[in-house]
């Protein structure tokens, strides 16, 4: 496909997108980039950080907590990228957070709309889910030996596309924007945005700098939201992450309580028939 070789060109100096194999079909970009991360049968070797793995159309996309990603041919992004990063284990889901703001960043400037992140790993337009983000770590005692950062954008999805169920949930860039989006370019904003995050942790780790960004793309900040948990579910106000990366929420005993794992989805207030307040739950993914 001609838009992948754009592609190719624009990255072929840079750490993200070195290198890009591209599928027309694919099971799971994750499972093939794990392959290769690896140093898979066909490869003989470990991948070198930066390599992307690029398709078309997937079968078995993978979302959060063994949820599938919706994968229509010829519209969307749906990538993996190999990093290699020389942390601890214990800081890797800090690279959810940095590949959220870069992904915020680079889908607002190749649209012009405001994209923000919904903690801790999708993008969200106009209150509805644009893009999600996976990252899966592999380590060796408390090192990380490779993270394979998935990432799924709904670039070109018509709105009339959609499936019922995902219509009233989810959104794309052009049904957003009303027009074609052209997927090298939000690929390479992405690859930008993202090598630019990536390279200024690896100096500086979780910065404030980082969490004043995330904090100021929030989509949730301020808002009263439900937690769901290993530790149970909890209703209260996002007050945004912490130095650590970790969501801090203001329960109903204004307790703040932290939080590094979870689900969240935002209250609201509707009308019974009697016209009376009842709260009600929308946009869990």
């Amino acid at each position: 496909m001609m838009w992948i070789e754009d592609l190719r060109q624009t990255c072929r100096d840079r750490l993200i997108g070195n290198e890009i194999f591209f599928f027309s079909e694919i099971d799971s970009t994750n499972r093939e980039a794990h392959d290769r991360a690896r140093g898979g049968a066909r490869e003989g070797t470990g991948a070198r950080e930066g390599t992307v793995i690029l398709a078309d159309f997937q079968s078995r996309g993978k979302g959060r907590r063994g949820r599938s990603w919706e994968s229509p041919p010829g519209a969307n992004l749906y990538l993996s990228i190999i990093l290699r990063p020389p942390i601890c284990s214990s800081h890797a889901p800090q690279i959810t957070l940095l590949a959220g703001v870069a992904a915020a960043r680079a889908l607002s400037g190749v649209s012009g709309l405001e994209c923000l992140v919904k903690w801790p790993n999708d993008i969200f337009l106009r209150g509805k889910k644009l893009a999600g983000i996976l990252a899966e770590m592999e380590g060796e005692g408390s090192k990380v030996r490779f993270v394979i950062l998935g990432i799924g954008v709904n670039v070109n999805w018509r709105r009339e596309d959609f499936p019922a169920d995902l219509g009233v949930t989810a959104t794309s860039l052009h049904a957003e924007s009303g027009k074609e989006i052209s997927r090298a370019a939000a690929a390479a904003g992405l690859f930008r945005e993202l090598e630019k995050e990536y390279t200024a942790f690896l100096r500086e780790g979780f910065s404030a700098r980082l969490r004043e960004e995330w904090n100021r793309l929030s989509w949730i900040n301020g808002k009263q939201v439900t937690l769901s948990s290993p530790e149970g579910t909890l209703s209260g106000q996002a007050l945004g992450l912490d130095t650590d990366g970790a969501l801090l929420l203001l329960d109903g005993e204004g307790k703040t309580r932290r939080f590094i794992a979870g689900d969240v989805s935002l209250r609201r207030m509707d009308n019974d028939e009697n016209g009376t307040q009842i709260n009600t739950d929308e946009h869990r993914f």
